[in-house]
């Protein structure tokens, strides 16, 4: 078969090719990446606002941040398939257009329920971005150079959560509640104008069919998982509700694994889990993104609660993990080659468990400068270990298929995010709810007594209406009741990250070989693609670093 590369395709080694704008293509990549985790994560800080301003319930509190999370994950596979088979700059293009839309409406909104369905709106566009960016980047990147290059795009996945809600608690202070949507349309702007003129298009070259039923069955699978994840901290891990969100899930995951067995051209092909790169880093990155969001969760809570910051002075003092991951992260190929990709990543884990267990010193007078150590620290062993799991995920995918791989890096993320939150937060109010009864019993009574048991928010606002040495004994025992439901959440992501670092230095290679990374025939170039500004030939990957 004889391949003819455009201008744009450069011959760099025996059956590989680069695109000859390709660091150009990352930053757009990049840009629209950071489109997505910074709209996702800038919403948290804009809680409260919604709570005074449009009069939003807990129960609407909820599914404004949930509505994103199942409708992005429900369609991560279904999406990435598209991409592939039609066209992934053309999904990534409709995926910022979607997103245009939806930030625009929903600074307009003037009703919880039309911000919620703004949010399911984003959630679609996010679905065809988020896996585009990666499919594209390994499709334009030759193998040598494509582990910098997820590298630097895991960076800005793991930075963009922090750089979000500092944006957005700076835009509250002097704006109303819409400007952290409308914080987006310049960025998607500039992504699809940048897109337009330096993306290539690519697809899967043998147009393999689409795959109804896996995506019907995946789709609910997935759906029914983030769920049960998302509602079991409210409705209990053993409520009805729950248990059977978790049933669903199991039962649409099993049909989906025997159907895709049978179909002649799978959604995700079931052979991928034979690679042990593939299926350890998978499981592995679930861990790292529980680790990651849970910890979040609960300093984040530390800072406003029991430090007594605004929510713009507890992202500010978290700012610096966003420059780390930044820092960091691109360095990790240059770790990797020299350690190898398993002890890496085991010493990233090693790392961050040593963080989190910083962190069972954590109380009321700690210093600043102690809690960020830790934080730092956590967050440097999380950075070293981001990009050799995508990398190990994306070796054993052939190219033409980068949509499902990618998929279920990000399927991956998003699990780990939403099972952070819940797990983590969950054994913290555990033990919080325990905890603390006692006093709330004694200086409250009846309901809110109850309601001081919920969280620590609720028994600080309680204990505003008591005298002053009531106060002080509620506010300090609640304070000390988080506290110790902390301990013991970091305590257990400490064991879990020091059992997965073995776990990894046993199952994952030493070397990550990118499967199938033969010529690239799934580059097409389009007129407009070649009236572009060319990169400039002289500038070389060393001085990119």
């Amino acid at each position: 078969m004889t391949t003819t590369l455009s201008p744009n395709i450069t011959p760099i080694g025996p059956g590989t090719a680069a695109h000859a704008r390709r660091w150009y293509i990352l930053a757009v990549l990049c840009l629209s990446l950071l489109i997505v985790t910074v709209g996702n994560a800038s919403l948290n800080v804009t809680l409260p606002t919604l709570s005074r301003d449009l009069g939003a319930t807990e129960t609407q509190l909820q599914w404004v941040v949930a509505i994103y999370s199942l409708v992005f994950a429900g369609l991560l596979f279904v999406t990435g398939a598209l991409g592939d088979r039609f066209g992934r700059k053309g999904a990534l293009q409709l995926g910022l257009g979607i997103v245009l839309v939806a930030v625009v409406l929903a600074s307009m909104s003037s009703e919880m329920w039309q911000l919620i369905a703004c949010r399911a709106v984003m959630g679609v566009g996010a679905a065809l971005i988020m896996p585009s960016t990666l499919s594209i980047l390994i499709n334009v990147f030759p193998p040598h150079e494509r582990t910098k290059a997820i590298a630097i795009w895991a960076s800005v996945t793991g930075a963009g959560g922090a750089v979000g809600q500092v944006i957005s608690g700076a835009l509250l202070a002097h704006f109303w509640w819409g400007s952290v949507f409308l914080i987006n349309v310049p960025l998607v702007i500039a992504a699809l104008v940048g897109g337009y003129m330096v993306l290539p298009k690519s697809r899967d070259p043998e147009e393999s069919p689409l795959d109804p039923g896996g995506a019907v069955l995946s789709t609910i699978g997935i759906v029914a998982l983030v769920f049960a994840v998302i509602e079991a901290p409210e409705r209990g891990w053993l409520s009805s509700t729950t248990l059977g969100a978790f049933a669903v899930c199991a039962v649409f995951f099993v049909a989906f694994v025997l159907y895709e067995k049978r179909v002649h051209d799978p959604m995700l092909d079931m052979s991928y889990f034979r690679n042990r790169a593939f299926s350890t880093a998978t499981g592995c990155m679930v861990l790292v993104f529980l680790a990651m969001y849970g910890l979040f969760f609960l300093v984040t809570q530390y800072l406003q609660l029991v430090r007594g910051f605004s929510a713009f002075g507890a992202a500010i003092r978290l700012m610096p993990t966003a420059f780390l991951m930044i820092i960091v992260g691109p360095q990790t190929p240059r770790i990797s080659a020299r350690l190898g990709a398993n002890r890496a990543v085991a010493l990233g884990l090693g790392l961050a468990g040593l963080g989190m267990f910083s962190f069972l010193w954590l109380g009321q007078d700690t210093s600043y400068l102690q809690m960020i150590g830790g934080f730092c620290l956590f967050m440097i062993g999380i950075s070293m270990t981001m990009s050799p799991m995508t990398a190990a995920i994306m070796s054993a995918v052939p190219p033409r298929r980068a949509g499902a791989g990618s998929s279920m890096n990000d399927a991956t993320r998003e699990l780990g995010a939403a099972l952070g939150v819940a797990v983590l937060g969950s054994i913290a109010a555990t033990h919080y709810a325990h905890a603390v009864g006692g006093a709330a019993n004694t200086a409250l009574q009846g309901g809110a007594a109850k309601a001081a048991t919920r969280s620590l928010s609720d028994a600080l606002d309680a204990a505003h209406g008591l005298a002053p040495a009531a106060n002080s004994a509620l506010t300090d025992a609640a304070k000390q009741a988080f506290l110790g439901g902390v301990h013991i959440a970091v305590l257990i992501a400490a064991a879990l990250a020091a059992g997965t670092s073995v776990v990894v230095l046993r199952y994952l290679p030493r070397t990550l070989r990118h499967e199938h990374a033969g010529p690239n025939h799934a580059i097409e170039t389009t007129e407009a693609d070649d009236r572009a500004l060319a990169f400039p030939a002289e500038l070389g990957v060393a001085e990119i670093g």
